[in-house]
């Protein structure tokens, strides 16, 4: 994996997409008198500026028109995108009990279950009326069908919630639904709305599924050995609710069958879990490295899916986007060593 100087990498992105970010963020803002004058405040909460807006930088950069050029289309479909998204949040947060979302409380802390629901399901709403705001059918019936996939994974993922033998292909289908259905319908239609040819929309969808199961084994690895004040979310959460992800699976098949069956009663909330024992199960047997090498396998797949198409400048910053996240898994992993 080629990597840039990571001190450099991210500055330089952030530096290209301002001008895209901070029209997105206008955009964003201006929604909110859409909304009934009684709730404007929750949804102005959802929508703050502090989250790292990787769905609308896949957008921006599968339709890329050049250095500075804001094309509306792309920053609508962002709007979208990053709608559905927050609306995601605000119910992952009621399933995973978690306190906080970016530093500060989740809206089911702030005020309480029910309102975040309904909150949630009102994003929804408002984002697929955006999405019928496009003079093409094929943004909204994508769209349509991502939110409905991404539900859907989202409550296999509750159905398997508790489960201590959930085995990989279901914790797969899980991912590939919940998360990568989103970043591959960004960089599908980025590319589409962007005006690029067929074969480059088809790779470019393929790039952000594979991308998205990279980003979510890198965040359920977070959510084991980040820092919390880095990541900005409760932490740990994941073996507290009965949340199985890849490292957990993987030190389950390799514990022996005492410790094994101590991790399964902890998942399945037939005894408290002993974190900091199981974080020192899963260096001691090498998992941290396993699940990095499937990360790694995914991104390798991601970029592969695009190399065809690396003389257009869109595609070769899809591969920086892959690269930027290969370096935020390294650095997981050289926090976890200083630990």
């Amino acid at each position: 994996m080629p990597t840039t100087s990571k001190a450099k990498l991210l500055p330089e992105l952030f530096q290209l997409l301002q001008p895209h970010l901070k029209t997105l963020d206008g955009f964003l803002f201006a929604q909110i008198d859409s909304f009934e004058a009684e709730i404007r405040d929750h949804v102005e909460y959802c929508i703050d500026t502090s989250g790292k807006r990787i769905r609308p930088s896949l957008i921006f950069f599968s339709g890329w028109q050049g250095e500075g050029v804001v094309d509306e289309k792309l920053v609508k479909l962002a709007a979208v995108i990053e709608t559905i998204h927050l609306a995601t949040l605000v119910h992952d947060d009621i399933m995973d009990e978690a306190d906080i979302r970016r530093n500060r409380p989740t809206v089911a802390k702030k005020h309480d279950n029910t309102t975040a629901v309904l909150l949630g399901d009102a994003l929804f709403s408002h984002a697929v009326y955006l999405a019928t705001q496009f003079p093409t059918t094929e943004v909204s019936e994508k769209v349509a069908i991502a939110m409905r996939n991404v539900c859907t994974g989202e409550i296999l993922q509750t159905m398997q919630r508790g489960n201590p033998d959930i085995d990989l292909r279901t914790y797969n289908r899980v991912i590939d639904l919940k998360t990568a259905e989103l970043f591959s319908i960004a960089c599908l239609l980025g590319a589409r709305l962007g005006g690029r040819d067929s074969d480059y929309v088809e790779a470019a969808g393929t790039f952000g599924r594979h991308l998205g199961i990279a980003y979510q084994i890198y965040d359920d690895l977070t959510d084991l050995i980040g820092s919390e004040n880095k990541i900005g979310k409760t932490l740990g959460t994941d073996i507290a609710t009965g949340k199985a992800t890849l490292p957990l699976i993987l030190l389950r098949d390799r514990l022996p069958d005492g410790d094994a069956q101590r991790l399964r009663d902890a998942l399945s909330g037939e005894a408290e879990a002993d974190i900091p024992h199981w974080l020192f199960k899963l260096d001691e047997l090498g998992i941290f490295e396993e699940v990095r090498q499937a990360i790694l396998r995914e991104i390798i797949s991601a970029r592969e899916s695009i190399e065809p198409f690396l003389n257009d400048e869109a595609a070769k910053l899809l591969h920086t986007i892959s690269e930027l996240l290969w370096n935020q898994v390294e650095a997981l992993q050289s926090d976890q060593a200083a630990t």
